[in-house]
């Protein structure tokens, strides 16, 4: 089964999406707050200009019913909003693990690593979901997944990863697949169909 939440989607080839959203844009982004019937809470902000996604977050319910954190997924807030929430800053010399996608990539840069391209290792299990980063010289490991491939119900691929090094960043990018390249455009344009508001920001309250 397809889903983006508990009942996004059925499937691909089915445009129909069973949730609650709101859509507010200014000049630069397009802002859209989904709200399932599980309870859980998703917004994504879009470049107006180039249809990038900027940021994408989700917030679940758990199981005493409470309101979880948000949990970014793509993007990053700013270090100001992340003291707030966490009450903490890192420290500018950490590796900084982001993600920031392009139209054709699932796209990861981790900044502070100086290491040369030669001492990175990456490796897939796809019976685990889960990408593996590690370097020869024992200084950095890293375990993540593509929660997109996930929920599109497609299983990791090696052949299709790709690492490149400037500047202190290491920089990953998988290629998106053909289907799921095509699922993102009809979503988007779901998204430009959602009447939106001007100015102002998403309510994040469920009713």
């Amino acid at each position: 089964m397809c889903v983006y939440g508990e009942d996004f989607m059925e499937c691909p080839s089915v445009p129909i999406r069973k949730f609650h959203e709101k859509s507010i844009y200014n000049k630069d982004k397009r802002k859209v707050h989904f709200t399932f019937s599980d309870g859980a809470e998703l917004i994504e902000e879009y470049d107006v200009n180039t249809d990038e996604l900027l940021l994408r977050k989700w917030r679940k319910k758990g199981t005493l019913g409470n309101v979880g954190k948000w949990e970014i997924e793509v993007g990053e807030q700013s270090s100001s909003l992340n003291f707030e929430i966490d009450g903490l800053v890192e420290s500018n010399a950490n590796p900084v693990f982001i993600r920031k996608d392009t139209k054709s990539h699932f796209q990861w840069r981790i900044r502070n690593l100086p290491y040369p391209l030669e001492n990175y290792k990456i490796v897939t299990k796809p019976q685990e979901g889960q990408i593996v980063l590690s370097t020869v010289n024992k200084k950095y490991f890293k375990m993540f997944g593509v929660p997109d491939l996930t929920r599109y119900g497609l299983p990791l691929q090696q052949d299709v990863i790709e690492m490149a090094h400037a500047n202190n960043t290491l920089i990953i990018s998988y290629k998106k697949p053909a289907a799921y390249v095509e699922f993102e455009k009809r979503l988007l344009q779901e998204i430009k169909r959602l009447k939106a508001s001007k100015d102002g920001d998403v309510d994040c309250a469920t009713s």
